[in-house]
């Protein structure tokens, strides 16, 4: 069982910055993959950035590469993404998720989840 904690989300305004943070706990952190989605009103969720359990790899959305970058702390049981140079499109819940077995890009890989946490963008 990994239970997983999102923080940092909040308001912003176009071409700002935010950090988000997932803490999570339960299982070995240092053993799964970790995925950051997002989910727009009336829209399905998408694939937002992974990272693989040592941080070596890393994979991202087209939509957001270059502007978004996701990192883990092994000794702190935390994953992060840095949002930078945010629009109105980015505006959605943002949800951490935790994959035991790979490094997946899709949602149906992943086996569990945080409850998610607000990100608002305005223009």
């Amino acid at each position: 069982q990994v239970q997983l904690v999102e923080s940092g989300g909040g308001l912003v305004q176009a071409g700002g910055s935010l950090r988000l943070s997932c803490a999570a706990s339960g299982r070995t952190f240092s053993s799964y993959a970790m995925g950051w989605f997002r989910q727009a009103p009336g829209k399905e969720r998408e694939f937002v950035a992974a990272i693989s359990w040592s941080g070596g790899s890393t994979y991202y959305a087209d939509s957001v590469k270059g502007r978004f970058t996701i990192s883990r702390d092994n000794a702190k049981n935390t994953v992060y993404l840095q949002m930078n140079s945010l629009n109105p499109e980015d505006t959605a819940v943002y949800y951490c998720a935790a994959d035991l077995s790979q490094l997946a890009t899709t949602d149906v890989g992943y086996d569990y989840w945080g409850q998610g946490t607000q990100v608002t963008v305005s223009s």
